[in-house]
């Protein structure tokens, strides 16, 4: 049953067997292998523990293959249950994972609505989703604390930055519609809507309707009923002109030091993560965000820690998030400014930085990111690069040629190498970080061997042709550091 149900959830998106140690029959991986050729698959990200979640990132790891999943899925704690183009990771020993953002989406399989409280049986939860949402769940998961309640897409919906990621805007607002459908049974409203739930085994599986899944007809026409007052589509509103740190219902929230919060309650994390968000919306720089939250934190009869505030600065800077929520703001304000009355603007709530297309200079970091991360992900196992041709990788992350040329130019990280001429030329890929990791594990591996061998290493590096570029200068101004004796030219006429 488990089987059916993951495969019923993941449609294709990952693939069937492991690329190694696979313990299908040959004949079978082959032929998957063929069939599975014809589509994208992506991967998705797991953790063994609730604990794995911390302030340093995530500590888990990549799972492309559905033999995978099926063999640790016992010993998971969380995974993303949606599908990711590609992941990473941020460290050499491979324990943290990067990747799970919305804009790196491939496909959306589900909607999961994380109740996380015991105070409701299946039973309840199974009368308000027939009663007050779509319509029965796919299946129910119990959690220590809670449940969280599958509503599986009969056929995935795509991810991609066409129209500025507006198939991603649509599923989003399902997701809050059906979390708000869900209020009778303590729906969060604040979960995120394509991250991490508990992965669903065997034991934790409280109920399982397989053939209960929606289309995404089904879910725009039900979101639509949920809100015909409100246009469905997500678009940007003019900048307001209501300088909302300037209001009552502001000063009010900021100078409320009793905040803490409870389980189930928001507290001082979302508070302060939802000023900043004001702050970012009204155009103030991050430091300035730094200074408000800073003050506001330091009047709090229980601050947060110091380092924690530059986290909630950084994450609500980080250009993924486009402004606090009304919804938010109004319940801040009933739990900590109850005996007062506000009236928030209805319109023009929003004054949004401009979208990532529009900004020339997030652009050109984000993209080098998104970059390095797939590189990352992809490094090839037996040297520093990975081999793709430049067309490849625009297509691998939907980048502009002119967009990637701008890159290659500027980037301080980004190392190139060219072999072969013409037609038959092939770019090799790598940082400056895994090209000297590489050679300082080389090294360590040589550094027991004649002197011969040793010098081999020289001979990879004085053989490569480096396209000049900052990062090559960078490069080998850390190779001078770390090599024992003088560095051969390294620099080819490519470039």
């Amino acid at each position: 049953m488990l089987k059916t149900f993951y495969n019923i959830l993941l449609h294709n998106g990952i693939a069937t067997y492991r690329y190694k140690n696979s313990h299908a029959p040959e004949q079978k991986r082959l032929q998957m292998a063929h069939l599975e050729q014809q589509t994208r698959q992506g991967v998705l990200f797991a953790v063994r523990n609730k604990e794995d979640f911390s302030k340093h990132g995530v500590k888990g790891y990549i799972i492309n293959s559905k033999e995978r999943l099926l063999e640790d899925v016992a010993r998971l704690s969380h995974f993303t249950p949606n599908v990711y183009r590609f992941g990473a990771y941020t460290d050499t020993k491979r324990t943290i994972v990067h990747g799970f953002v919305e804009t790196n989406l491939q496909q959306i399989n589900a909607f999961v609505v994380d109740i996380d409280t015991k105070a409701f049986s299946v039973q309840d939860i199974l009368l308000a989703c027939l009663d007050d949402s779509i319509g029965a769940p796919t299946a129910i998961v119990a959690s220590p604390r809670g449940y969280q309640v599958y509503f599986v897409l009969s056929e995935p919906l795509f991810i991609s930055n066409k129209n500025d990621f507006q198939g991603l805007k649509v599923a989003k607002r399902i997701a809050a519609n059906l979390k708000t459908s869900l209020q009778a049974v303590q729906a969060d409203p604040y979960c995120n809507d394509f991250g991490f739930f508990r992965a669903p085994t065997e034991q934790n599986l409280v109920w399982v309707q397989l053939e209960q899944t929606y289309s995404i007809k089904q879910w725009i026409d039900w979101s639509m009923r949920q809100q015909e007052d409100a246009p469905f589509y997500a678009v940007r509103p003019n900048p307001s002109t209501n300088n909302l740190m300037h209001t009552d219902w502001f000063h009010a929230l900021v100078n409320s030091a009793h905040i803490k919060g409870a389980k189930g309650q928001i507290g001082r994390n979302n508070t302060l993560f939802t000023l900043a968000l004001i702050c970012y919306s009204e155009g103030k720089s991050a430091n300035e965000a730094f200074d408000i939250i800073d003050e506001f934190n330091a009047n709090l009869h229980q601050p947060l820690a110091h380092h924690e505030l530059t986290t909630v600065v950084r994450s609500a800077y980080s250009g993924r998030y486009r402004g606090a929520s009304k919804q938010y703001i109004e319940e801040l304000l009933a739990l900590y400014v109850p005996h007062q009355q506000f009236e928030l603007p209805t319109g023009g709530w929003y004054k949004f930085k401009k979208e990532r297309h529009e900004r020339s200079r997030s652009h050109y970091t984000e993209w080098e990111a998104d970059i390095i991360a797939y590189i990352t992900a992809q490094k090839c196992t037996t040297g520093p690069f990975i081999w793709r041709s430049q067309k490849q990788l625009c297509e691998a992350l939907n980048m502009p040629q002119s967009s990637l040329n701008e890159i290659i130019k500027k980037s301080e990280q980004l190392v190139l190498i060219r072999k072969g001429k013409g037609r038959g030329a092939k770019t090799g890929w790598t940082t400056v970080a895994i090209y000297i990791n590489y050679v300082r594990t080389q090294a360590q591996k040589l550094s027991q061997q004649k002197s011969a061998l040793r010098i081999s290493l020289w001979s990879f590096i004085a053989e490569t042709n480096f396209i000049a570029s900052i990062a090559c200068t960078k490069l080998i101004e850390q190779l001078y550091q770390i090599m024992p004796y003088k560095l051969p030219k390294l620099v080819g006429n490519s470039g």
